[in-house]
């Protein structure tokens, strides 16, 4: 069986020994897929660290196989699927928690927000899912809030403090923000926790429809900030996230001021998420740190009035 070597030299990145072992393992969850649930798995997608591709049932439905190492994060796409079931999240069909399965609708056409021209009208498309699978936090759950992403933070700024892009000054400001906004939340909600271009597909019913959800807790404003980083011009980028801004501020009803505050800590953490060995790093991220602070200066003073 020949995987994708980029796929294979992720997992093996991502997850270490035990990615090793389940890569030897995959040809046999194949079987197992193909066998239990009387389907017949076609050529995979373009792969990250899930093996995902689509299938045929013996009744001719389509559907997509999704495979990942059992885990943690394996739970949480499962626990969200099963949260939200039909508002506006691609379907669980079945699943194996022990083996780390997921099968689940197809959607077609299944072209994504990334392929439209007009940014505006994807954003407006992109707020509507957001309303489609918004609800409150359930009482008890084990899916992880944005305090643990304000301890991912801090563990980069001990890993970066002192070498990288991000200056110490911006770490530490990151910090102070994650820490405010997360004791002043006020409602907490069940996120999409990777919400963004590519996780949004168009369907034949004319509706669109979030897929690859990882699920966390906390405020809408958070869950928006990797669409606002993402799919961003070489030129002006400023000015795009701007009307993003604006247009979900408008069509969701949201704190523009808590938006911004949780852009700007939120493109530390994920431009620090990118920084490797040889201190590269993702500088769509990046510029999203100054962009940000702009933008909040320019909307309500400087951000360390907040701390006054």
């Amino acid at each position: 069986m020949e995987l994708q070597e980029h796929f294979v030299q992720s997992v093996r990145l991502y997850f270490k020994e035990q990615g090793e072992e389940w890569l030897v393992k995959l040809p046999h969850i194949i079987d197992y897929c193909e066998n239990n649930w009387s389907l017949r798995i076609k050529a995979p997608y373009s792969l990250s660290i899930n093996y995902v591709a689509p299938a045929i049932m013996l009744d001719g439905r389509e559907v997509v196989v999704k495979l990942s190492i059992p885990g943690k994060e394996f739970l949480n796409e499962l626990k969200v699927l099963q949260l939200l079931n039909s508002k506006g999240i691609v379907q669980l069909i079945d699943y194996n928690m022990e083996k780390g399965i997921l099968i689940l609708e197809k959607i077609t056409p299944g072209y994504t927000l990334a392929e439209m021209t007009d940014d505006e009208a994807a954003c407006v498309i992109a707020a509507d899912v957001v309303k489609n699978i918004s609800m409150p936090a359930p009482d008890h759950t084990e899916i992880p809030t944005t305090k643990e992403r304000e301890e991912s933070l801090r563990r980069q700024f001990e890993k970066h403090n002192d070498s990288g892009p991000i200056s110490k000054q911006s770490f530490e400001k990151a910090l102070n923000i994650f820490a405010y906004l997360n004791h002043t939340i006020e409602q907490q909600m069940l996120l999409h926790g990777d919400f963004h271009h590519y996780n949004v597909l168009a369907s034949s019913d004319g509706k669109w429809i979030a897929i690859d959800p990882k699920g966390l807790i906390g405020e809408i404003e958070y869950d928006l900030i990797q669409y606002l980083l993402n799919k961003l011009p070489n030129e002006d980028a400023y000015r795009v996230i701007e009307r993003r801004v604006n247009i979900f501020t408008r069509e969701l009803h949201l704190n523009k001021k808590r938006l911004l505050l949780w852009g700007y800590c939120h493109a530390v953490l994920a431009t620090s998420w990118t920084i490797d060995e040889n201190q590269n790093y993702d500088e769509s991220f990046y510029q999203g740190i100054e962009i940000f602070e702009r933008l909040y200066v320019t909307n309500f003073g400087e951000i360390s009035s907040l701390f006054k």
